[in-house]
């Protein structure tokens, strides 16, 4: 914010939220606390049944994939934000049936779970291993009634369990001991911590020697989740569980279990909330961000330094600056005379345009997007009726509510502007929603009304799912817009099958290494909570203090093996294009995004089979082998797909670096170097490259010399037999693409490569790793 004026109409408005909450809000002035109780009947449902207790009812249900869901209070899976669609199948062979002790359980093929007689949960493994206890749950609701009542759930663990998930968290990937806040809340300066992130999500990752399991509690109230590792004891000691404690402000308590393997739990996580959106190919190369303010010389002339230096461009990001006096879906004509030449340009060139768009609309009487919205009556309302009024970019704005269907298609159909102008492309931000007026929690007032799809609410419950109504909302429209093409959509902010519309990017409150290691670790965090495209901004945040040249070069080779692979520049930060490092960085960086484009292909077909089976691109080292205890502790290498583990540097002046392998054979993808796994091992991370290794039988997509795609097929152990898989280009368009599999073994010392299905590879082949 600048300026006095713009100060005191902060101060204004944040004293009308505030007032606005304690006239609106319903005042408790007692509370009561109740407990489930004695249960006292069961009756038997597709799937389960629901066991009755004193004060309470609880519904399990086990779909036919093996899922598990639990509801208190008759508490149902839908309505549901997160759910692709209708509730899954349920498993008609799953029994309720008595359990000792007063207590019931639901037997099924892959799960067995468990009630006891004063309302504790158990999922079991079918073996009758315990995965996770979920304790009695405790209410706590007004006396006179009202508002809904807030929750408790305690769960335990096992004692080696180890935590992940929560949407992206940092430091990790792995989740310490402490609380969590699943709030939506922008990068500083506007407001997020430790526990707090512009993308949250109710979704943990439990990974222990006695199983995996993801719970995800279907619930989009202000919450904390607050975690404590579990100790083993030692000799005679005694073991202590880890422990869960998920505290909710509001709203049904409900929840999903998914147990097996990771592979198994993302595919059942796939089909319950959707399947990963698909980027266009382009959006798989090198993409850079700028203000828009530049213009459309300062466009020209990034684009052209790319160019003359070797430097692979695929996408340009427009910021709020490109708006006429920031004002969403209205170019600024003084610096951008002619935008549809200017993208067309550079379109021919290989390179897209990319529009940034926030949901706050400037409340001014002739703004073209106010006047239609307020005449289609879209906006959030206040308990009063009134049009809640908040503090964006442009000024004093009104917000559209995207939980309502009406306003989503009103809003879907605003963006044939931009697409008129050129843009491939969309980038939502600030859509926390962000309102600079509540200085404290810059969002709308608590009180503010919401449709909620017809069920009516207030901004507790739809505060964080708004940015993934405004994703739905921009991807149906663009998609009745462009009928033939797959949209390109990143949103800062999101929920809960967020993947189903597109990606996103990391918000980087931290700065400096930390920052760099808060990256990975939110990648693979967004990654197991089923978001595989994003990626960070390298170097941090544009906001952000200008990261050395080495940082700045560690930062870049890492994303360059990263789903969403892009440079910022901007106010604050400067310049962020590569040359502006040095001559040696940019040497450097040549070589990154070299090894970037010829990876093209793998990248495409890690994006297909995300969507096919809701596996990440970018896995933690545990991914194959869960109950590898060193693997689980590792925070600072990963998997990228099945063929590749890649180790990036992540503190000053590393020249070597300790690398732990999983089990089997790996090379070095530069040197050729093998080394054998499980272990740790020692390999060179000059300034010129981090480590790569790839896997021995790995059957890997790689870019030409002539552009076209051949297989890289690195020599599997005699004895063994390796594989890979291609997606065929499919272009930009809705076609599903095939995936061609591929198998290799050694005969002799010559590595035979074999198609699944014909006896003819189709592809130019390069064998590695075979020794003279």
């Amino acid at each position: 914010m600048v300026g006095a004026a713009q100060g005191l109409r902060a101060a204004r408005a944040a004293w009308r939220g505030r007032r606005a909450d304690a006239r609106a809000l319903p005042r408790v002035v007692r509370e009561r606390a109740r407990v489930p109780g004695e249960a006292r009947g069961a009756e038997p449902e597709p799937g389960g049944g629901v066991v009755r207790f004193e004060r309470s009812s609880l519904r399990v249900r086990v779909t036919a994939g093996g899922m598990v869901f639990c509801g208190w209070d008759g508490a149902g899976p839908e309505p549901s934000y997160a759910l692709a669609g209708a509730c899954p199948q349920a498993d008609a062979r799953a029994v309720l049936e008595p359990d000792k002790d007063g207590g019931w359980r639901v037997v099924s093929e892959r799960v067995l779970v468990t009630v006891t007689r004063l309302g504790a949960v158990e999922v079991r493994t079918p073996g009758g291993v315990v995965l996770r206890r979920d304790l009695p749950p405790r209410w706590w609701e007004p006396v006179d009634g009202g508002a809904g009542a807030r929750w408790v759930q305690r769960s335990e663990v096992p004692p080696d369990a180890r935590f992940f998930g929560l949407g992206g968290r940092a430091p990790g990937p792995r989740l310490r001991g402490g609380p969590y806040r699943l709030w939506n809340a922008g990068p500083a300066p506007f407001g997020a911590g430790r526990g707090e992130r512009s993308l949250t999500m109710p979704v943990l990752w439990v990974v222990a020697d006695a199983g995996g399991h993801l719970v995800f509690h279907d619930n989009s109230w202000d919450g904390l989740v607050t975690l404590r590792e579990g100790v083993e004891g030692a000799g005679s000691g005694h073991d202590r569980p880890g422990r869960c404690e998920v505290r909710m402000s509001g709203g049904p308590l409900r929840y999903w279990v998914l147990t097996g393997s990771p592979p198994r739990v993302m595919q059942g996580w796939r089909a319950l909330t959707g399947a990963p959106a698909v980027p266009p190919r382009w959006a798989l190369g090198h993409q850079h961000a700028l203000w828009g303010a530049e213009g459309a010389e300062g466009v020209r002339r990034i684009v052209a330094g790319y160019a003359e230096r070797g430097l692979p461009l695929r996408a340009v990001h427009l910021g709020v600056g490109h708006h006429r006096r920031r004002r969403g879906f209205t170019v600024d004509p003084g610096r951008f005379p002619d935008l549809p030449s200017l993208a067309s340009a550079l379109r021919g060139s290989g390179v897209r345009l990319v529009s940034v768009v926030e949901p706050a609309v400037r409340a001014e009487a002739g703004e073209a997007v106010y006047e239609d919205g307020r005449a289609e009556d879209v906006f959030v309302r206040d308990a009063r009726g009134v049009p809640v009024r908040g503090l964006g970019w442009a000024g004093e704005a009104v917000y559209p509510d995207f939980t309502d269907p009406r306003v989503r298609k009103w809003w879907g159909g605003l963006y044939a502007e931009r697409l008129e102008q050129g843009f491939a492309g969309f980038c939502h931000d600030m859509n926390d929603p962000v309102s600079f007026a509540l200085l404290g929690e810059p969002t709308l007032p608590r009180s503010a009304r919401h449709c909620l799809e017809s069920r009516g609410g207030d901004h507790r419950e739809a505060h964080n799912v708004y940015a993934l109504a405004m994703a739905r909302a921009g991807f149906e429209g663009l998609r009745g817009l462009r009928p033939r093409e797959r949209p390109f959509l990143l949103s800062r902010s999101g929920w809960a099958g967020l993947q189903r519309y597109g990606g996103t990017w990391t918000d980087q409150a931290e700065t400096g290494w930390e920052g760099l290691r808060a990256s990975l670790a939110q990648v693979i965090g967004l990654g197991l909570c089923g978001v595989p495209y994003c990626g960070p901004d390298v170097g941090g945040a544009p906001g952000a203090p200008r990261p050395s040249p080495e940082l700045y070069l560690r930062w870049f080779q890492l994303s360059a093996y990263l789903p969403l692979f892009r440079t910022h520049g901007g106010p604050g930060g400067g310049r962020r294009e590569p040359w502006e490092f040095g001559p040696e960085v940019l040497e450097h960086a040549r070589a990154a995004l070299r090894e970037r484009e010829r990876l093209l292909p793998y990248f495409a077909t890690l994006a297909r089979l995300a969507q096919r089976s809701g596996a990440p691109c970018v896995r933690p080292l545990w991914w194959g082998a869960p109950k590898d205890r060193a693997l689980r502790e590792c925070e600072d290498a990963f998997l990228l797909g099945d063929a590749l583990l890649v180790a990036p540097v992540l503190e000053p002046g590393v020249a070597r670096r300790a690398v732990r392998l999983p089990r089997g054979r790996w090379y070095d993808a530069v040197t050729g170097e093998m080394y054998e796994g499980p272990g740790q091992v020692v390999v060179e991370a000059p300034l010129s490259r981090i480590p790569v290794l790839v896997r021995a039988g790995a059957v890997l997509p790689v870019a030409g010399a002539d552009g076209g795609t051949e297989l890289e097929v690195w020599a599997p152990p005699r004895g063994r037999t390796g594989g890979g898989v291609v997606a065929v280009d499919a272009g930009d368009g809705w076609g599903r693409g095939e995936l061609e599999r591929f198998s290799v073994r050694m005969l002799g010392r010559e590595a035979v490569v074999a198609r699944e299905g014909t006896g003819e590879v189709g592809y130019p082949v390069r064998v590695r790793g075979i020794r003279s």
